[in-house]
């Protein structure tokens, strides 16, 4: 199955209300009291001061493009990026959900939006300027959870009048294209298992020191991380990379009955989940 088949382009665009405001009086106030160049120093307000309320907004904001960016591959310099078909329907469930969060949290900021106007002029003080803050629709306005899915173009499907020789080039040329963003694209799975593993290499070393040891925390997050990574593997192998798939496998394998209690209490467990995990390491070229 070729990747235009199995694949789709998905394109997340989150906006939110940056609710600050470049103060030219202050900043030249700041710069003039202090014998200093133009562009020295700024004075931005915080149009919000008082309250979290759109901050919580902006940290979710956040948190939806991590979820997004775990989800797919990197693909095009615009945003677009590759989802595999596999993942499709968890994804858009997942994105619907958190799509109508975030609207909901943004319609609660601008029903409040009065009061808080209110509560930042006690906050500002003298820096408070009403002509600084917009209207509650152009505030919701500025908030938007966008998604937009395409496909991926096959390389032979233009449509222009042009030379045969021309078009043989356009083709060529996106061929080219093509090749260079799926390596891009299939290079980051890679690096995530990488990154996992090194990680896990070096919580599972023992300290030599053992009250150094003793301050080693171990959490469930090291068994769960690895067992989730091994689950979105199997999607995120787009290319079917048979070297991939045997790293993730004996991951798998190493993961299989790893108990988080008997990693803390016991050496000898931490050193044989260690040497498996450094074997997967040394065993293939990240």
């Amino acid at each position: 199955m070729s990747i235009t088949s199995s694949s789709v382009l998905v394109e997340m665009n989150i906006s939110v209300w940056t609710a600050n405001k470049l103060d030219k009086q202050e900043t030249e106030k700041v710069i003039v009291g202090n014998s200093a160049v133009k562009d020295a120093a700024q004075v931005r307000k915080n149009l919000m001061a008082g309250t979290s309320i759109r901050r919580d907004i902006e940290n979710y904001a956040a948190g939806c493009r991590l979820w997004h960016n775990a989800q797919t591959l990197p693909w095009s310099d615009k945003g677009a990026r590759l989802m595999p078909t596999s993942l499709f329907m968890a994804y858009k469930s997942e994105a619907n959900v958190r799509r109508d969060t975030f609207n909901r949290m943004a319609d609660n900021f601008v029903n409040q939006y009065p009061a808080l106007v209110q509560t930042a002029q006690n906050y500002l003080g003298g820096l408070f300027n009403a002509d600084d803050y917009p209207s509650a629709d152009t505030v919701r306005s500025k908030f938007g959870f966008r998604l937009v899915f395409s496909p991926v173009p096959e390389s032979g499907d233009f449509r222009l009048d042009v030379a045969e020789q021309d078009l043989q080039d356009l083709r060529q040329q996106y061929e080219s294209n093509f090749n260079d963003r799926l390596a891009d694209a299939m290079k980051e799975p890679w690096d995530r298992l990488h990154k996992l593993l090194t990680d896990m290499s070096k919580k599972l070393t023992d300290a030599g020191d053992e009250e150094e040891q003793g301050k080693r925390r171990y959490h469930d997050t090291l068994i769960t991380n690895a067992t989730s990574l091994c689950g979105l593997l199997t999607h995120l192998n787009v290319t079917k990379n048979p070297k991939l798939e045997d790293a993730r496998r004996q991951l798998e394998q190493a993961m299989l009955g790893a108990d988080i209690d008997s990693i803390k209490e016991s050496a000898e467990v931490r050193a044989s989940m260690k040497s498996k995990v450094d074997a997967i390491l040394t065993q293939f070229e990240w």
